[in-house]
């Protein structure tokens, strides 16, 4: 995808991975501490996860087609070898929605009495959760800030006058 409407695809797929990639974050995190709150997600946990591993290769490859179309600069270099690293966060964020969706259906699922408590009120299980899904959810906040920082820098440096061009009409 190169071209959506006559805009490069990247300058608007890349506001799907802003708005999905944060959101997948918060919901993996407050699933990961509430099993009320995983149970409520259900499904929906790891489609939102999916969506946003599928919406980062997606943008990234209409982003290597901007930047071929684009001068070379070294805020474009900073902004592209930044957008490369977001996949593994997404992935990790796919692995841990999973994860937390199928321990949160499996203890939520009716037992035989004698058959132990669920994997999911164990505590070293729930801690382990808790924790990584933390350090992914923060780890992928924090890329795609510095990567959209990045671009905007790129797309914007030296592209605006610091003063008005045109005269308002105030008053």
């Amino acid at each position: 995808m190169t071209l959506i409407n006559g805009l490069p695809a990247h300058v608007l797929l890349v506001h799907v991975v802003v708005v999905l990639v944060p959101l997948t974050a918060v919901a993996l995190v407050v699933a990961a501490i509430s099993r009320r709150a995983a149970r409520r997600m259900g499904v929906v946990l790891p489609l939102l996860a999916l969506m946003s591993l599928v919406s980062v290769p997606l943008t990234t490859s209409a982003g290597e087609w901007l930047e071929r179309h684009v001068s070379d600069s070294a805020l474009v270099e900073r902004h592209a070898e930044l957008g490369d690293g977001l996949l593994p966060w997404a992935g990790g964020l796919f692995v841990l929605a999973s994860l937390v969706w199928w321990v949160s259906r499996a203890a939520s699922e009716p037992r035989p009495e004698g058959t132990g408590r669920a994997m999911w009120s164990a505590m070293p299980v729930r801690a382990t959760a808790v924790v990584l899904s933390l350090i992914v959810a923060a780890g992928a906040v924090v890329d795609v800030y510095r990567i959209g920082d990045s671009g905007a820098k790129a797309a914007w440096h030296d592209g605006f006058s610091r003063t008005a061009s045109h005269a308002t009409d105030e008053g």
